[in-house]
């Protein structure tokens, strides 16, 4: 008889992972152990997902699995825990990386200094072997235990090259700084290289600093994302009011939001009116109006007025939930990319210890007097010669001047991979309110009907009424008119969906829609509803004011376009690019924008996982897509896209999730950003075409080919020397960029 065993599927936080091949490591080990179906890493936030038979393995022997090869499992009953212990661990981690570099720094400069210009001085080998001893053996003794992991599964990469070179040219430093008589009498210099290795060694941990800094900020866009749920909440069971964790609500509870707390989970207004900010879920600045039977989603922030609503979805069931797992999602979708230089580096280093070795094979056997020396010193120099320290360089260099000059131009880049993709951008998707708009409610048009002697009466009047109102538009209309009003009111009244009354000096003022008007039998021409309608389909709200039954003016409020948005329009499309606008308002107003700023492809209405569906969708038809955002509502999409770009001045959330930052509002550095992107990438690329040619002509070299022809010899500190003017090279490639025009 056959049985089937119902396998179990759990996400877990993982420990160690320092680079996508990690990420492949801790994969590769879990799914080749007995009882685990499959295991898939996500190296953006550090978990797995594992699924597996319970009755064959253990949480904790998985664990005991992946701590054989240096890593482990973060196992707590509770998620949040979890969750929480691993960013104690990523921040420790980060604390420790900086304090290294810093360190090695600090001792690799004197090292520099003595190698480069006091090498003959009296005990300078002796100052410098004390000095690059801590650097390599304590600073950079991970490279040394990630090599020989690497080793132990027959595999190489990036920190094989660095512990070999690095080890080698310390050792061999180290034996002529002790016996330097063995090259004396051979007539032989013995030359040191301690100072390629401590720099070789610093270089690499900056570069990891910045890799593990711009990994803990992923972390941090998820942890607000979550933080936007309050811990608490008031329900009402049994009759009465009780205050309980959040985690404790249930579906069916009676919720009691007051005015200006968050609202915890989804559910249906039962009694009470309020404004509820969704710029969560829309994006849009106006804040939605609640009463008896409307929505209501976590996160959202209670503006004005109190109510009570049934709960309905709680827990991970809820919108704000879904957010949070398609964010996270997202993130570890795309696979990470594995470095070009760990690339080259499997099969570089293989290739450049199996030249060394068949190098002093060759001169044992066939090198005649002094073979051994020479087979040595060749061999040796090979190694020197291919040391990394350029291959290190190449990209942080570049990009150290490359976000330095985007920094000078408004733009803030946090990682090479962002760069990588985005000179490949072949479409944006452009996000309305706060991107191509202000972002807020503004009065555009103020139009009078009654002559200028009392317009500043009806001022005076229209702030002092509109200040006691909660709608959001009032807001704005008090803004506009921007003086105090000491205006005596009396009578005043809201009337929900229409607008507002009151009496003002005696006067009776009523101000909202012009139905409402209507409805208050107050005269209403066909050339006004006309006005009325042209306004509105420029994507206006429109508010009329009444005072004693006739109308004395019109003002229309809209979110307003920014004035460099067209023109960054036309920009990208003159680059090859397609633009796409998306956005959570209506129809009408999407219409207007994408008229004003010559977008022929838009979509209104668009919920949060639509706006990555999209994405989604442009990708399977094989675009690379950018996408601009500044709200939390874009967060979803900024995680799916390509290269992910905030506005500054949007939601910390965005910012976080986003790869690049316009610090400005002005959208004209978008194509200055992808401009920057095309030549920082060709420099990385020149970079790494220096850095190998004097591989590709070095070693070689410094193998003896020349010896049979002219008995040239290539002396292990000219192999230095080569070396050393690639890294040179690479640093000046990279200075180039400052003077790049964008």
């Amino acid at each position: 008889m056959e049985t089937t065993t119902e396998l179990h599927k759990i996400t877990l936080p993982v420990t160690g992972m320092s680079c996508a091949a990690c990420a492949v490591s801790v994969e590769s080990m879990l799914k080749s152990t007995a009882g685990i179906e499959n295991a898939g890493v996500n190296y953006a936030n550090q978990s797995v997902t594992v699924s597996y038979d319970p009755g064959a393995v253990t949480l904790q022997q998985m664990d005991e699995v992946l701590q054989g090869i240096g890593y482990g499992l973060i196992i707590e009953d509770d998620e949040d825990d979890a969750v929480a212990e691993q960013e104690k661990i990523q921040h420790a981690h980060y604390a420790a990386l900086k304090t290294k570099t810093i360190w090695a720094g600090v001792l690799t400069v004197p090292v520099v200094i003595l190698g480069m210009f006091f090498m003959e001085m009296r005990f300078a080998n002796y100052v410098m072997l004390a000095l690059t001893l801590p650097v390599l053996f304590f600073f950079g003794r991970d490279f040394f235990v990630n090599a020989w992991k690497q080793a132990s599964h027959r595999k190489a990469n990036m920190d094989t090259l660095v512990a070999l070179s690095t080890g080698v040219a310390f050792l061999f430093s180290t034996f002529n700084t002790f016996y330097p008589q063995f090259w004396h009498e051979r007539g032989l210099h013995p030359h040191v290289y301690f100072e390629a290795a401590a720099v070789i060694i610093f270089f690499i941990l900056l570069g990891k600093l910045m890799e593990e800094r711009a990994k803990t900020k992923t972390s941090d866009a998820l942890k607000k994302l979550i933080g936007l749920q309050p811990k608490t909440v008031h329900v009402i069971r049994d009759g009465a009011e009780n205050e309980i964790n959040v985690k404790e609500v249930l579906a069916g509870d009676e919720i009691v939001i007051r005015s200006g707390e968050k609202i915890p989970v989804d559910g249906k207004v039962l009694s009470g009116s309020s404004f509820v900010d969704e710029s969560l879920m829309t994006g849009e600045p106006l804040a939605a109006e609640k009463s008896a039977g409307s929505q209501v989603f976590a996160g959202t922030i209670n503006q004005n007025g109190s109510f009570t609503f049934k709960a309905e979805k709680v827990g991970k069931q809820t919108v704000l939930a879904q957010i949070i797992k398609t964010v996270q999602e997202a993130q570890g979708s795309k696979a990470p990319v594995q470095k070009l230089v760990d690339k080259i580096a499997g099969i570089f280093v293989p290739v450049v210890i199996g030249i060394a070795i068949l190098t002093l094979i060759v001169w044992i056997f066939a090198g005649g007097d002094n073979a051994l020396t020479h087979g040595i010193m060749t061999a040796v120099s090979v190694l020197v010669i291919a040391c990394p320290c350029a291959l290190g360089l190449a990209t942080p260099t570049a990009m150290m001047v490359g976000v330095g000059k985007g920094a000078e131009n408004n733009i803030l880049i946090r990682d090479a991979e962002s760069l990588e993709k985005a000179f490949r951008v072949n479409a944006i998707v452009l996000d309305k309110t706060g991107t191509l708009t202000q972002g807020r409610p503004e009065v555009t048009d103020w139009i009078w009907k009654v002559e200028k002697t009392d317009q500043q009466k009806h001022l005076a009047a229209v702030r002092a009424l509109e200040s006691r109102s909660e709608h959001p538009l009032a807001a704005a209309i008090v803004h506009y008119i921007n003086a105090p009003s000491n205006a005596n009111v009396s009578g005043f009244a809201s009337v929900t969906g229409s607008g507002i009354r009151g009496a003002v000096d005696n006067v009776e003022y009523l101000i909202g829609t012009l139905n409402f008007l209507k409805s208050e039998n107050v005269d209403v021409s066909d050339e006004l509803v006309r006005e009325v309608r042209n306004l509105s389909e420029q994507a206006k709200t429109v508010i009329a004011i009444a005072a004693d039954q006739q109308i004395v003016a019109l003002v229309s409020i809209a979110d307003a376009l920014k004035p460099t948005s067209s023109e960054a329009v036309a920009q990208l499309k003159k680059q090859g690019i397609e633009v796409y606008m998306l956005t959570g308002d209506n129809l009408q107003t999407a219409a207007a924008v994408a008229k004003q700023t010559g977008i022929e492809s838009y979509r209104a209405e668009v919920k949060p996982a639509d706006k990555m569906q999209f994405i989604s969708e442009l990708q399977s038809k094989g675009k690379v897509v950018a996408m601009v955002g500044d709200g939390i509502n874009d967060s979803q999409a900024l995680a799916q896209a390509d290269v992910s770009i905030a506005m500054g001045k949007g939601s910390d959330i965005a910012m976080d999730v986003a790869k690049m930052t316009l610090i400005t509002s002005d959208l004209m550095i978008l194509p200055k950003a992808l401009k920057l992107s095309r030549k920082t990438v060709a420099t990385i690329r020149q970079n790494l075409f220096w850095a190998f040619i004097y591989n590709v002509i070095g070693i070689p070299i410094a193998a003896g080919i020349l010896y049979p022809i002219n008995g040239f010899l290539l002396d292990p500190m000219l192999a230095g020397g080569a070396m050393a003017l690639s890294s040179v090279s690479v640093v000046m490639n990279s200075l180039r960029l400052k003077s790049a025009r964008l």
